[in-house]
């Protein structure tokens, strides 16, 4: 069982909203909260509320110009293409500020609580929007909230903050926003940028010290293949780098119904990740984990699931596979959705891989990007970069 965990959360959270056809439709946290409180996970956590992050705030990572930008945006709803708000990824609409500096003030909660010692782990399931730059919105994220997060804990005293993303596309912003600070470990999981947005996080792209780190897998990727790229570079690098703060970004849009991606995971191979990074956080930041959202399109089969899993996993609770979904919510997903909504909590697969360390097959594109992160990253650690 974990110590204290905080959840952050506010019903104005979903007011983070593009309008009606866009697929970041926040019915999907909606729904998520809703299953997380219906199984009792959030029974075992501590909830809170939370603020807008302050304009000082949000400047630790972006520019004063284009927060002033998205403030006049905000008032009227009219776009500023100069900034990237008011394209068809991120619309512009009235509020989009107050929704976006909310967003972000839940995602400091998180992180003061867990820098704090309020909270050994803390989960914000409305958060991760990692592609906001610091001078531009970009697909679907205004304010770059992880990013802000870390950028506190570094004003804080943080030294070594390590991040792991594992959204199907690949974490960007909070590269960018970190792209030559050894202080901070960016690593990303994602579909290959050759067949997905943003077109980034080639395994050349390390930073100044091998701190970024990107793995970029092959379109059709499922449970075996990305569990084994993960367990062959995430682990030998948060052991290396020893962080003082493990922070996370937990998109599903990873899993094989997602609209908008190729890769093939399963509900049981999301869970079985956000189980390894639990165990990490305790092995190699003594505890402290922050994890927030990100992508996931597909609002009613997979993202209510998904997250849920990952507050009980959070809360020390993990929630059985074959745990049937609760009938209070599934009456309010088809009173709210008019969707058919799951029975269970996965989708009763046993994923199973075999560790690198067992040797590597060069004809297998998996394996062969694997290799190809470890070559790029792995020397400026000091370790070997073949298994």
């Amino acid at each position: 069982m974990s110590q204290a965990v905080r959840v952050v959360w506010d019903d104005a959270l979903v007011s983070y909203d593009f309008g009606p056809g866009h697929p970041l439709a926040p019915v999907r946290v909606e729904l998520t909260m809703a299953l997380a409180r219906d199984l009792g996970v959030l029974d075992a956590a501590e909830m809170t509320g939370c603020v807008p992050a302050t304009e000082d705030e949000i400047a630790l990572v972006h520019h004063r110009d284009y927060i002033e930008a998205v403030k006049n945006v905000s008032k009227d709803g009219r776009p500023d293409l100069r900034y990237g708000l008011g394209t068809e990824d991120n619309p512009a609409f009235v509020g989009v500020h107050e929704a976006s500096a909310l967003v972000t003030g839940a995602t400091l909660a998180a992180a003061r609580a867990v820098w704090t010692g309020e909270a050994e782990h803390a989960v914000n399931v409305a958060g991760g929007l990692h592609h906001a730059m610091p001078g531009a919105a970009s697909g679907f994220c205004v304010y770059n909230d992880p990013a802000v997060a870390i950028a506190w804990l570094l004003s804080q005293g943080a030294t070594r903050i390590a991040y792991v993303d594992v959204d199907v596309h690949h974490g960007d912003g909070v590269q960018a926003a970190f792209y030559d600070d050894p202080r901070v470990l960016t690593i990303s999981l994602h579909e290959s940028p050759r067949t997905l947005f943003p077109g980034t996080g080639f395994p050349h792209e390390t930073g100044a010290e091998g701190t970024a780190v990107n793995v970029a897998l092959p379109a059709g990727c499922g449970d075996t293949g990305w569990l084994r790229a993960f367990h062959a570079v995430v682990p030998p690098l948060l052991r290396h780098f020893q962080p003082q703060i493990l922070v996370t970004q937990q998109g599903c849009d990873s899993h094989a119904l997602d609209p908008l991606a190729h890769l093939m995971l399963s509900l049981d191979g999301q869970r079985t990740a956000y189980a390894a990074l639990h165990r990490l956080a305790h092995e190699t930041a003594g505890g402290r984990w922050i994890a927030v959202g990100g992508g996931g399109y597909e609002l009613v089969q997979v993202v209510p699931r998904a997250w849920t899993h990952l507050i009980a996993e959070a809360v020390g609770r993990p929630v059985e596979p074959s745990a049937e979904t609760p009938e209070s919510w599934r009456t309010f997903v088809r009173e709210r959705t008019g969707e058919i909504p799951p029975l269970r909590m996965t989708d009763g697969r046993h994923p199973q891989w075999r560790d690198i360390s067992e040797g590597y097959d060069p004809a297998d594109a998996v394996d062969r990007a694997v290799i190809a992160t470890r070559k790029a990253v792995f020397p400026f650690h000091g370790l070997d970069p073949m298994p």
